[in-house]
């Protein structure tokens, strides 16, 4: 067995982003692979279950656990890795935030299986079969994990070394942040890492001036000048309300921030951050002699450019924020 310091990599409800994030590191995986023995993880490693069970408890060093929490195995792994790790690391925005699969937790998980098995215009499903339980082969037996009542972030499990975000985390934040945990000068327990501490609005160099927006317009429905600030041109771009550390990729390639990064630093709520942002900037034209509802009117119109609310503002952090999902 190496004696260097072991690291693991796991995924639970993701879409294997962050383990590309990792893979991006390029030839500075070779320097991660000098100081640390790289021993776990599913989906480039073959190490098993029940070898991450026969290590003692904190025998792992460091475990990158990406991903929500979406059936009970997560849950089973979130437990385990916890127990086996000395500093457990919620990598990147499902582990810390709940991401897109906690968006489900607007549906119950009966709904959402009727739709994706059964009320679905591309599925043929004659005798109405939904996957689930244990079903036996001659060859054995296959137990499908249950799914959760509602999608977790990792913190809502266990508890929570480290949070980096991102979806997937910029590869230059993850050394970056390797780098301070090789170094043994780590921040205090609890901390948001590699990343910064303002919002996106900072790290983007586009020309910001007075705020006044009359109509939010769709990436479709124009062009955007490339220098003006994105939200100013009425497109719903999220980096007044997240954090900065990602360099601001997608206004460099004239797309809007839909908010990977978080909540910065000192907001709870992502989504009440920019819903508060927006109202301040809308404007509907002069009120002076319009009634309330003839306001309420234009308001209504103006919002209905947005065409799914949670979606747009609670795309990364449903599960952490203050709404939850429905209740």
């Amino acid at each position: 067995m190496s004696e260097k310091p072991k690291l693991a990599v796991y995924w639970a409800a993701s879409c294997g982003g962050c383990e590309i994030a990792v893979v991006n590191l390029h030839e500075k995986l070779l320097d991660v692979d000098a100081a640390l023995d790289f021993m776990f993880c599913p989906c480039l490693l073959d190490t098993k279950k029940k070898d991450i069970e026969a290590l003692p408890d904190g025998a792992i060093a460091v475990t990158l656990f990406n991903g929500a929490l979406r059936t009970d195995e997560n849950v089973e792994m979130a437990h385990l890795l916890r127990r086996k790790s000395q500093i457990l690391v919620a990598f990147g925005s499902c582990a810390k935030g709940g991401c897109v699969p906690a968006l489900a937790n607007f549906s119950t998980p009966e709904q959402l299986l009727n739709t994706v098995y059964l009320d679905n215009p591309s599925v043929d499903n004659p005798d109405s079969i939904i996957p689930c339980g244990t079903t036996g082969f001659p060859g054995g037996q296959i137990h499908l994990p249950g799914l959760l009542g509602r999608v977790k972030h990792l913190a809502q499990e266990v508890d929570v070394d480290y949070s980096i975000p991102g979806c997937p985390p910029e590869s230059h934040q993850i050394w970056n942040v390797i780098e301070v945990i090789l170094s043994g000068d780590l921040p205090p327990k609890g901390s948001t890492i590699g990343c910064g501490a303002l919002t996106v609005c900072d790290d983007c160099d586009r020309t910001k001036q007075e705020k006044r927006i009359t109509a939010f317009r769709r990436n479709y429905e124009f062009c955007p000048e490339p220098e003006i600030c994105l939200l100013e041109q009425g497109m719903l771009c999220m980096g007044i309300a997240t954090r900065s550390g990602c360099g601001a990729p997608c206004t460099k390639a004239n797309m809007p921030c839909t908010g990977c990064y978080g909540a910065p630093e000192g907001i709870s709520d992502q989504g009440a951050k920019m819903v508060a942002a927006l109202g301040s900037v809308m404007d509907i034209g002069d009120t002076t002699d319009l009634s309330e509802d003839e306001i309420a009117g234009r308001v209504d119109a103006f919002l209905a450019a947005i065409p799914d609310y949670a979606g747009m503002f609670y795309k990364y952090t449903l599960a952490s924020s203050t709404l939850g999902g429905k209740r």
